[in-house]
């Protein structure tokens, strides 16, 4: 063989050698072990629902409440059926009747009330054979979109849509403090009900409507306790005195 073509097959050799022992680097850990193939990118799913989504996330966890002659709603808060509603809806009742998203139908008592906040929480005599309660939590932004569901005018299970229109709202007689502000429709019968952010979390509990008619026609401007204000604890003062629905 000529000493060129010998040379030639000699640096063939070397190039299959690298090439083979980057192979070997590249899969392995040096003995010889396959390596473990690295794990893909799994997409996050979008945190923001569409309405149709929301309502069919969260309407199993809202019910019906009748305190004598008021209407108003209530949402599931607890894995024991706990209800949050807003306390002007209950105040003074002595029966109180929920019905739930199934048709189930039961009694009710208050379990504790903070009428500063306009927040009270029932405790049920009876729970739907499933229990779905809602999930609590997530802060409002102005201008963010919100989902409120409740009962206006006996409307059951009416869903509406807003924005956030503004934050530590006042009512006009400045019974409720530390409000959110927005916009989606709500009307007597309403109060009590969730205050949803496009996540499907409750962010609020619907508490009150500026009236400047003192008809209580909704003016589109509605107002909710924040969810952690709601859930902060009871309260032995006088029950506010904005206009409330």
């Amino acid at each position: 063989m000529p000493r060129k073509a010998q040379r030639f097959l000699v640096g063939g050799v070397v190039l299959v050698i690298v090439a083979v022992l980057a192979y070997w680097l590249g899969t392995g850990d040096g003995n010889g072990e396959q390596a473990a193939p690295a794990p893909s990118p799994t997409p996050t799913p979008s945190a923001t629902l569409t309405t149709a989504e929301v309502f069919q996330r969260v309407s199993p966890s809202v019910v019906v409440i009748r305190a004598g002659r008021s209407l108003g709603t209530g949402v599931i808060a607890a894995d024991d059926g706990t209800i949050l509603t807003a306390y002007h809806v209950v105040r003074g009742a002595k029966d109180i009747t929920l019905t739930y998203a199934d048709g189930t139908e039961a009694e009710a008592e208050v379990a504790s009330a903070d009428p500063k906040q306009d927040i009270a929480t029932l405790t049920p005599a009876k729970l739907p054979e499933i229990v779905v309660p809602a999930t609590l939590g997530g802060g409002a932004t102005v201008g963010a979109p919100v989902v409120a569901i409740g009962n206006p005018l006996g409307l059951t299970y009416s869903v509406s849509t807003g924005v956030v229109s503004g934050l530590n709202r006042t009512t006009d007689k400045g019974g409720l403090s530390g409000l959110i502000q927005f916009d989606a429709s709500v009307n007597p019968g309403s109060s009590g009900g969730p205050l949803l952010d496009a996540a499907g979390l409750v962010i609020g509990i619907v508490v009150a409507i500026a009236d400047p008619g003192d008809d209580q026609a909704f003016a589109g401007v509605a107002f909710a306790v924040p969810i952690g204000a709601a859930l902060g604890g009871e309260g032995d003062g006088p029950p506010g005195d904005g206009p409330q629905l």
